[in-house]
């Protein structure tokens, strides 16, 4: 905990410090928490459950008109003080690199571009319906170098590359072509399509569409897994919709996953946001997980969340 706490002053200091060489360094975070009643599969309980809460710190600095320095330190925050001792804060992405006319390469730890191609899709992400509890490829990586090319008329291309990291390691891949804008503010329609080789263990593959139709945000994901050691394939489908009417958004979304050998899991969620502020927003969601092979869950909720 005392290394951890060192870590964030270092990060401030250091953020002081390139504040005076006239780098442009934001602060922002999210406090997200919820009070909920959840079933993992051997009964229920009540819990206040702290959610992907995080701070960073993130930047640019121009060294000339053609090449931009750009940085990130982004820590997650256990706010409901459940984590083990020492781990109430913990890594997420953090990276240095450039930016220019080329593009943008970034080395450090960092999501893969098949985990960004999902942009919005998921409308409950880091809550109990998060993608990856059903499916893999969700992979924030450390020992990484990603390049972004520019976008040219509305596609750009991103790789990023997985290092050893020890002599009996292995490196891996993960490819995406990107299309729009995933907050559908520049953009009538958000696509991508994705593929990872030997990302923990799996080779994945993932199609990802989104868009607006009369009111509704629609969208859909097509995820195909196999695992390298084993061979054993999985497919899923993900299908979400989102209304908004005046400060409320009403939101839903289905997840399928359908494993070798008739071992199929899928789970819905519905929920709805109600927005005090720009910043904060109310939530309430109720999801249930349907398991073949295991015991079936259910969590509903109702929680905050302020981003700053």
């Amino acid at each position: 905990m005392k290394r951890s706490y060192s870590a964030i002053a270092a990060g401030i200091l250091a953020t002081c410090s390139m504040s005076l060489m006239a780098a442009d360094v934001d602060i922002y975070g999210k406090a997200n928490l919820s009070a909920q009643s959840s079933d993992d599969g051997d009964g229920s309980y009540t819990e206040i459950k702290s959610n992907a809460s995080r701070i960073g710190f993130k930047g640019s600095h121009q060294i000339d008109n053609d090449l931009t320095v750009v940085f990130k330190a982004e820590f997650q925050v256990d706010l409901d003080g459940d984590s083990e001792k020492g781990k109430s804060i913990t890594d997420r992405n953090q990276y240095v690199g450039l930016k220019g006319n080329f593009g943008e390469v970034l080395i450090g730890n960092n999501d893969t571009v098949l985990k960004q191609s999902q942009g919005k899709v998921d409308l409950f992400s880091d809550l109990n319906a998060d993608i990856k509890h059903l499916w893999k490829g969700e992979n924030r990586m450390s020992d990484t170098i990603t390049y972004k090319t520019k976008k040219f008329n509305g596609f750009q291309l991103g790789v990023t590359y997985v290092a050893e990291d020890s002599v009996d390691g292995e490196d891996a891949t993960s490819v995406a072509l990107f299309y729009g804008d995933k907050a559908l503010k520049k953009s009538k329609v958000y696509a991508a399509l994705a593929f990872d080789s030997e990302v923990k263990g799996y080779d994945t593959a993932r199609a990802t569409v989104q868009g607006k139709v009369a009111g509704f945000t629609l969208g859909a994901i097509y995820h195909s897994q196999e695992e390298v050691s084993s061979g054993k394939e999985m497919d899923g489908l993900l299908i979400s919709a989102k209304y908004s009417i005046n400060n409320w958004a009403l939101k839903a979304q289905v997840q399928t996953a359908d494993h070798d050998g008739g071992d199929d899991k899928s789970g819905f969620t519905v929920g709805a946001d109600y927005k005090l502020a720009k910043s904060t927003k109310l939530y309430t969601f109720y999801t249930n997980f349907d398991m073949d092979s295991g015991a079936d869950q259910d969590y509903l909720a109702a929680g905050i969340e302020y981003k700053f």
